[in-house]
């Protein structure tokens, strides 16, 4: 009998493991919207997930658009995961380098952790306004 896993087409390992990163990230995403206060149905709705994502973060909604530009959404992209960090109170260099390499493993568990705490939108506030509120939430 052959293995699933490991067959010379590649098997459905692959696509199980795929499915389960998908999985996961959906799940994280979801509860991070609720946890945020947005509907977490638009966490698996494609474009809407872009613009509640622009609310959580305090950008315009628009500026999901910058998602279309190519070469350009991806710097877009890491800009806007460290936002949604710093909307947490994350504000390390740790925590920047996390949410963009580990991304959806960072996003689960800022989802799924009681100790996380929406703080609120962050864009248009310097680094040391936003660790003055993430103090606040501290206490």
């Amino acid at each position: 009998m052959e293995n699933i896993f490991n067959n010379s087409d590649g098997g459905i390992g692959i696509y199980f493991l795929v499915f389960l990163f998908l999985l996961i990230g959906a799940v994280a995403k979801w509860r991070l919207f609720v946890k945020c206060n947005q509907p977490g149905l638009a966490s698996i709705v494609p474009i809407w997930d872009l613009v509640v994502t622009m609310s959580i973060v305090g950008r315009p909604k628009w500026h999901a658009w910058f998602f279309v530009i190519p070469v350009f959404n991806i710097f877009f992209a890491f800009k806007v995961l460290i936002e949604l960090a710093q909307s947490f109170g994350k504000t390390s260099v740790v925590d920047y380098i996390l949410v963009v390499v580990l991304n959806i493993l960072y996003v689960f568990n800022m989802a799924l952790a009681y100790n996380e705490i929406y703080h609120g939108p962050v864009y248009g506030q310097s680094v040391n306004q936003i660790k003055a509120r993430a103090s606040q939430f501290a206490h």
